[in-house]
């Protein structure tokens, strides 16, 4: 990875999340509450639809980071808040997340601070979304 600047953006991100996606990550995580996957309880809940898992939709951002750093060993922090959920529809298409991500603040230790907007039908899902990658000298990649 060549020198990184503050307002250096990183490659968009677009991700589809279905409800596939919701049955496999609440299988992996535990995470069985049926406003992931039941449409009456989802209702029931005042929502307008099943919505993904919030910590899926951090990981999805977190990927744009992943992706640019060479790999999850050089985030050492990251953070979001949710702000809406994201409504997963009953269909093929499922719901879009658009990540974009920026260096913000180039850290003292060869770390940086890399901020991300997080949308889904335009409106932002995650505020607050942050991550810190320590950049290695071997081509921006990170051990696994």
């Amino acid at each position: 990875m060549s020198a990184v600047a503050v307002g250096q953006a990183l490659p968009e991100l677009r991700h589809r999340i279905t409800r596939l996606d919701l049955i496999r990550y609440a299988a992996a995580a535990g995470d069985f509450n049926r406003i992931h996957w039941s449409d009456r309880a989802a209702a029931a809940a005042g929502l307008p639809d099943v919505i993904a898992h919030g910590m899926l939709t951090l990981a999805v951002a977190m990927r744009a980071v992943t992706d640019w750093a060479g790999g999850h060993g050089g985030v050492v922090e990251c953070a979001g808040r949710f702000a809406r959920p994201v409504v997963v529809p009953d269909d093929e298409d499922g719901a879009e997340l658009v990540v974009r991500a920026v260096v913000a603040e180039v850290l003292p230790g060869g770390r940086v601070r890399v901020d991300l907007t997080v949308t889904c039908q335009g409106q932002k899902v995650l505020t607050r979304s942050r991550a810190v990658v320590a950049l290695v000298s071997t081509g921006g990649k990170s051990d696994d």
